[in-house]
């Protein structure tokens, strides 16, 4: 996806916008795209808004929320929206964030390219064939499915076999899933941008080629 650094800046903007007006609103309203919203940016496109708090070392590194849609089933700036107040207020794995919370956490979003599914002859080739930094997996088994974004594995100094086990598990898979057949692994890029503090500079992600 090449996104300028503007129109990066514009998403992530959005997105704490976004959650601020619907937080503060009687009703809970969504607010509809900006009428200055980019050309460009109204493409269909994968969209996921990352929420982080401050961890124990003082970075912004600590996951409050991420939700998002893997596939491009809507404009890039309805996603945004869409997923930055999932991400706020649905995430199962936390409670609702408050309008107090707001200047205290930052967004970060990451746009997708369509996953595709990874070509491989012998499943003991996979890990070879996945380039931490650059990839994002996800697994599909059955009913159940996993996704985990490019940046996630660098946070945790993953290497690919580790980042396949964790993506299984995220699946609600056992960690060696991915050897099984069966098991669907499929791969996607991502261009990302975020928040340096709460309301701060907005960069894009240097992720690894």
């Amino acid at each position: 996806m090449e996104l300028t650094q503007e129109q990066g800046e514009f998403l992530v903007r959005l997105a704490r916008k976004t959650v601020e007006y619907y937080l503060d609103s009687d009703e809970n309203f969504k607010p509809s795209p900006p009428k200055e919203t980019p050309r460009e940016l109204w493409a269909n496109g994968g969209v996921f808004v990352t929420i982080n708090s401050k961890g124990d070392t003082g970075e912004y590194n600590s996951l409050r929320g991420c939700i998002g849609f893997p596939y491009p089933i809507m404009p890039i700036v309805e996603a945004t929206i869409e997923a930055a107040i999932a991400a706020a207020t649905e995430d199962p794995r936390f409670y609702p964030l408050s309008s107090e919370e707001l200047k205290d956490v930052v967004f970060e979003i990451s746009v997708l390219t369509p996953p595709k599914e990874l070509e491989f002859v012998s499943r003991s080739e996979i890990p070879s064939k996945i380039v931490v930094g650059r990839d994002g997996l996800i697994i599909e088994k059955n009913t159940w499915s996993g996704l985990l974004l490019p940046q996630v594995p660098l946070e945790y100094n993953w290497d690919s076999e580790e980042f396949l086990r964790e993506a299984c598990i995220k699946a609600g898979l056992h960690p060696e899933a991915w050897k099984e057949n069966g098991t669907k692994i499929l791969i996607f890029t991502a261009k990302v941008f975020r928040e340096q503090e709460p309301m701060g500079k907005v960069l894009e992600g240097q992720l690894k080629a």
